[in-house]
């Protein structure tokens, strides 16, 4: 395992972070203590550091193990939770971005987590009714309170994150240093307008469901014996024929389907780092398979022109030749940047 830094920090953390919504029983699809702590002790033995949870994930446990599996060693790892999600069903202030239930959401993680401080505190996801202001705020507050080192944002749109980091700077107040989103070869609407954002402010960004939900493991090829049902938003004619190439790029190289997805999302950016989660033993093992591997750039051309999209506008009117003849005056070609 090699490290990257962190967004804009000197915070160094691994090539693969390890999702851990997957650690408890509770939503009754994930991974009892035992198997957790084993695909845990796997990842970090591959020389990994970097863990994401949340407040939310299986009503806490999630939370729980992970205070178990590294309180000997708390300093090693970079530790990343969530707030955002509710705690208690039906209570207002349980949930939300506002600085109410940052706090008590942070310290009930804390308690969890067994620990004093997070490295890493990601707001989950907007919640449309609370203040940049408020939260930027808010954030800081924690970080200078030592209960957070640095913050970060998932699920946002990009106007709202590159606002909020200019009011933070503005007031020189701490800044979001990454970005989650779901990115995946059947989820590249990210491309429009997050990553460029987040390229744009030097955010590492963290993809969830790099996977498309197992549509890209290639299982759903030859039957749906699967989490996914054929009602599934996943499972279009399109992203079958997508899976169809990931697979035929895998036979290729003698590498599993999931590898490659997980090699092309890293050959993208290299500030991208890819959220790997299990509710297997053999499905980490698989994902971690995903470091050893290269893809050709005729392999990251094949899987690239069975997954493109319309950009939309402004971005594909951008690009036309008429646009671009009327906006550089047949001098594009000229200048250097």
């Amino acid at each position: 395992m090699n490290y990257k830094l962190f967004g804009n920090t000197g915070l160094r953390v691994s090539e693969l972070c390890l999702g851990t919504m997957t650690f408890g029983t509770e939503w009754g699809t994930g991974a009892d203590r035992d198997t957790s702590k084993k695909i845990f002790d796997i990842y970090a033995e591959a020389g990994g550091n970097f863990l994401d949870t949340a407040n939310f994930y299986t009503n806490g446990t999630s939370e729980r193990f992970l205070g178990d599996f590294i309180k000997n060693d708390r300093d090693h790892f970079v530790l990343a939770t969530k707030y955002s999600l509710h705690d208690r069903e039906g209570d207002p202030n349980f949930t939300g971005n506002h600085r109410k239930n940052m706090v008590r959401s942070v310290n009930e993680s804390l308690k969890r987590l067994q620990t004093d401080y997070i490295d890493i505190l990601w707001l989950h996801m907007w919640d449309f009714t609370t203040s940049v202001e408020e939260v930027m705020r808010g954030l800081n507050n924690l970080v200078e309170q030592g209960k957070v080192l640095y913050i970060a944002i998932s699920d946002t749109p990009a106007w709202i994150v590159a606002k909020a980091n200019m009011i933070a700077r503005q007031h020189g107040w701490v800044e979001f240093s990454g970005l989650q989103t779901e990115y995946s070869l059947v989820e590249r609407t990210p491309e429009r307008d997050l990553l460029p954002m987040a390229d744009d402010f030097g955010l590492s960004v963290t993809t969830w469901s790099p996977l498309g939900a197992g549509m890209l493991t290639g299982k759903y090829l030859n039957s749906m014996d699967g989490r996914l049902s054929e009602k599934s938003a996943k499972m279009t004619d399109h992203n079958l024929e997508i899976a169809k190439t990931v697979k035929s790029v895998a036979d290729e190289i003698g590498a599993s389907p999931s590898q490659v997805a997980l090699q092309w999302l890293r050959q993208q950016n290299k500030s991208i780092i890819p959220i790997v989660g299990a509710r297997k033993v053999e499905q980490i093992e698989d994902n971690l398979g995903c470091l050893k591997i290269n893809l050709s750039n005729d392999q990251m051309d094949k899987l690239h022109d069975s997954s493109k999209i319309d950009l939309g506008f402004p971005h594909e009117f951008l690009k036309k030749d008429a646009t671009r003849s009327h906006l550089y005056g047949g001098t594009d070609s000229q200048i250097e940047w």
